[in-house]
């Protein structure tokens, strides 16, 4: 098993969380979503897995590239 590292693509503030930790995902299964300048950018898992950890919670402001979610996938 391997564990990905998903990180914000733009800075802004955690809108929803879509998906636990926990929870198994497919591929482009939407995590979360990032508002930024009124606009939600979805937080995808780039390969299906279980996500392992949400590292931001709704309302927190997140950084570009700052890590949100670690994802375990099948090698």
């Amino acid at each position: 098993m391997a564990l990905l590292r998903i990180k914000c693509e733009v800075a802004g503030k955690v809108a929803r969380i879509e998906a636990a930790a926990g929870a198994s995902v497919a591929q482009d299964d939407t995590i979360l979503i990032v508002e930024s300048m009124k606009m939600e950018i979805p937080l995808s898992a780039p390969a299906a897995g279980v996500i392992k950890a949400i590292l931001v919670a709704e309302g927190d402001d997140v950084a570009e590239d700052q890590e949100a979610v670690l994802l375990e996938i099948a090698k």
